[in-house]
């Protein structure tokens, strides 16, 4: 899990990108999506999720289900706004803590 080395700062706040792993046994099912979705939710900024070219509003349940990312699934999380950092940060910890299942 590494910074992409893309953090600008504008107008709008920060935007941040970082690389991220699934590393839960069963992948990004509803219970770990609807729990992104409470963390992300939290924060003002824009969080958007993709992987493998697709990109989805990360506060979206549905959208971030059919990612369909299992166990191993490679993303990158984009946070633009005031809060970017913050919320990079908590989604980075709730992924690597394997959103509590393992």
């Amino acid at each position: 899990m590494g910074l992409l080395n893309r953090k600008s700062t504008g107008v709008r706040g920060d935007k941040i990108e970082k690389e991220v792993a699934i590393v839960n046994r069963l992948g990004m099912h509803a219970r770990p999506a609807a729990m992104f979705v409470r963390v992300a939710s939290r924060f003002r900024c824009e969080v958007w999720v993709e992987k493998e070219g697709e990109r989805i509003n990360g506060k979206s349940i549905m959208g971030l289900m059919m990612l369909a990312a299992g166990q191993g699934s490679k993303l990158i999380i984009c946070c633009e706004g005031p809060d970017a950092d913050k919320a990079i940060e908590e989604i980075e910890l709730l992924i690597a803590g394997k959103f509590n299942e393992d």
